[in-house]
C-alpha cells in the first residue's frame, strides 16, 4: 500500500475524532450552544417565517443535531418561542447599559431614542420575526411566560426619565409612557420594515449613511419636540 493510500486512511481516520470533540464541547457548554441555535434560528425564522424554516438547517449551521435542539427547545415552536424570548431579552438587556439616570432628562431622551433607532436599524431579523408574529396576531408569544416581564424595564425607565424632566421643567404634563415608548418604537420599526417599499416608491435609498444619518436625527427631533415643553 502506497503513502498516499495511507495519507488518504490517516485523513479520513481523523474526521470522527474532530466530529467528537467539537460534540463534546458543545455538550460541555451548553449555554453556547443554545446561543448559537438561537442566533441562527433568528435569521432562519426571519428569512422563511415559523412554517418555512427547517430545523435541519439549523443543526447544520450550528454543527449539532435535530435531536439537541428538541432537547433543548422541545419543537420548532418552542424554538421560535424562545427566539422571540431572547430578541426582546438581548434589547432590553442592552437598554439598561445606557444608565440614562446619569444624563440630564433631554440628553437621556435623545440617548433612548437612538438607541432604539440604530438597534432596529442593526438587527432587521429581529424586525422581519416581530413582523411575522404580528402577522399571527401574537399566537406565539401569549404564550411567553417572560415577555410582559422583559419589557417592564423599558417602560419603568421611561417613567423615571420623564418624571425628572417634569421636574426639571423641560418636558410638558399630560403624556403617558407606554405611548411614548410606542411612538419611539413605531418610528424606529417603521425605518426597517418599510425602507424597501419607501425607497422603491420614492427612489431614495434608505440604507445609504447619509439618509440613516438624516433620518436618524428627524426621529431624534420628532420625539424631542412632541416630548418638551
Amino acid at each position: 500500500m502506497n503513502q498516499t493510500v495511507h495519507s488518504r486512511r490517516r485523513a479520513a481516520g481523523a474526521r470522527p475524532v474532530a466530529k467528537r470533540a467539537k460534540e463534546t464541547s458543545r455538550t460541555n457548554d451548553p449555554a453556547r450552544t443554545m446561543a448559537d441555535i438561537l442566533d441562527v434560528a433568528l435569521t432562519e425564522f426571519a428569512e422563511k417565517g415559523l412554517d418555512g424554516a427547517r430545523i435541519d438547517q439549523i443543526a447544520a449551521a450550528t454543527q449539532t443535531s435535530k435531536r439537541m435542539i428538541y432537547y433543548y427547545f422541545g419543537s420548532k415552536e418552542g424554538l421560535y418561542l424562545a427566539v422571540l424570548e431572547e430578541s426582546y431579552r438581548a434589547m432590553r438587556a442592552t437598554e439598561a447599559d445606557l444608565h440614562l439616570d446619569d444624563m440630564p432628562p433631554e440628553a437621556a431622551l435623545r440617548r433612548l431614542v437612538e438607541f432604539t433607532f440604530d438597534h432596529h436599524l442593526d438587527t432587521e431579523p429581529y424586525i422581519r420575526v416581530v413582523m411575522a408574529e404580528n402577522m399571527q396576531r401574537g399566537h406565539y408569544m401569549a404564550q411567553s411566560q417572560s415577555i410582559q416581564q422583559l419589557n417592564v424595564p423599558a417602560i419603568s425607565a421611561i417613567e423615571g426619565l420623564y418624571a425628572r424632566g417634569l421636574a426639571a421643567g423641560v418636558f410638558r404634563p399630560g403624556l403617558d409612557a407606554i405611548d411614548l415608548h410606542a411612538t419611539i418604537s413605531a418610528l424606529s420599526f417603521f425605518n426597517v420594515a418599510n425602507r424597501h417599499t419607501f425607497g422603491l416608491i420614492f427612489k431614495r435609498d434608505y440604507t445609504a449613511p447619509e439618509v440613516v444619518a438624516a433620518r436618524r436625527e428627524s426621529v431624534v427631533q420628532t420625539v424631542l419636540r412632541f416630548v418638551t415643553a
